[in-house]
């Protein structure tokens, strides 16, 4: 499974005019029941938000106040990650009469033409605050703090990489969250340049779209999707007309083959190096001690003492880390095991011995499955 949270907005997205269709609660129970997490991000507070929808338990997160304030309702435990509103700020902008006026922990929101008064009384203070719209609402927040740092700190939380997500939105305050994820998508009714800018865009509007989109998940783990942005591509190198040649960072796997000293483990080590400059994760089976000194990978193993398989899982529960497998310490007549104890699936582990035997344990460096999430370098 290569996209193991979904992120979705609530207004103009999940919700039409504030409700939720039933038939988008059943699709996010499937989504729920078929192993991944999710996460609601929205701008508005956490007792507005209770006030209209009642199926927050659903979520595994709740990313409120426009990124400012992270809630898990299954314990109640809210953690506020933005700093309070300054109190001459709001003082000021009730003084000047500005309706409606919501503070929150951490936002100030307002709606249409009242940003014009908001800008003066931010720029006459001095004070370091943002402007962010959503369609007719105007959001202001500490620097910095948008739904891509509250969605940032959820998966921190819960363990998983903006590799693992997929994420759709509607309106002006969803870029930041699309962009961080893996995957993005906008409903049919959202603003053009967020269309613009995302890899899917849903036939369906409003909840209509958020469930064609989990349907697709829970049908293939959207295979399919062909990402759009150069960030989610690796390059492996040009051709003589100068154009790019690109591939996905997943869903394949990669030959490299070719005589001794024609360049091969240099043309593995860019390509590992480009994933993790991605910050993908890499676990990489060296069985020649030809990369242990491979960016910021943590190296496993030695040629006088084996690599530890519990600890290499340990590195591999944090996202952000890669690991270097040194099978040097380990006899080349043990690697079939230590393999089915560690990566292989068991109906491999018949075909990587014969593997083994034949090119006497000079396999080509590979990236191979996560034993808990099953992706190629996973997220």
């Amino acid at each position: 499974m290569r996209y193991v949270a979904l992120a979705t907005d609530f207004d103009g997205t999940l919700a039409h005019d504030g409700c939720v269709d039933p038939s988008t609660i059943d699709a996010l129970k499937r989504l729920s029941a078929s192993g991944r997490r999710l996460v609601l991000v929205t701008g508005r507070e956490l007792d507005d938000l209770r006030g209209v929808f009642d199926a927050t338990g659903l979520f595994d997160l709740l990313v409120v106040e426009n990124g400012a304030v992270l809630h898990r309702p299954s314990t109640g435990e809210t953690r506020v990650l933005g700093a309070a509103p300054p109190r001459s700020f709001v003082a000021e902008l009730e003084r000047r009469g500005v309706t409606p006026l919501s503070v929150g922990a951490s936002i100030v929101a307002t709606w249409h033409p009242n940003e014009q008064v908001v800008l003066e009384v931010i720029r006459e203070l001095g004070l370091e605050l943002q402007v962010i719209f959503n369609k007719g609402a105007v959001m202001v927040l500490p620097a910095g703090m948008n739904k891509a740092s509250g969605m940032a700190a959820a998966l921190e939380d819960l363990g998983l990489s903006p590799h693992n997500l997929a994420a759709i939105g509607d309106a002006e305050n969803d870029h930041a969250l699309l962009a961080m994820a893996e995957c993005s998508a906008a409903v049919a009714n959202a603003v053009p340049m967020l269309k613009a800018k995302a890899d899917l865009v849903m036939a369906g509007d409003h909840g209509a779209g958020v469930m064609e989109l989990i349907e697709r998940l829970i049908d293939d783990d959207l295979r399919d999707v062909m990402l759009r942005r150069d960030e989610r591509l690796l390059l492996l190198g040009t051709r003589a007309d100068g154009s790019r040649v690109q591939v996905s960072a997943a869903g394949l796997n990669i030959l490299i083959s070719g005589t001794s000293g024609s360049g091969k483990s240099t043309f593995a080590t860019g390509l590992l190096e480009r994933l993790m400059t991605q910050h993908y994760q890499c676990c990489v089976i060296d069985p020649e001690g030809d990369y242990q000194e491979l960016g910021n990978a943590i190296l496993f193993g030695s040629p006088q003492n084996p690599p530890e398989i519990p600890a290499i899982f340990t590195a591999l529960e944090q996202p952000a880390t890669s690991v270097i497998v040194n099978l040097l310490g380990v006899k080349l007549e043990d690697r079939p095991a230590f393999f089915a104890e560690a990566i292989v699936p068991p109906q491999l582990v018949g075909l990587l011995a014969s593997v083994v035997g034949m090119v006497g344990g000079s396999l080509a460096p590979q990236l191979v499955k996560d034993a808990r999430h099953g992706t190629h370098a996973r997220p």
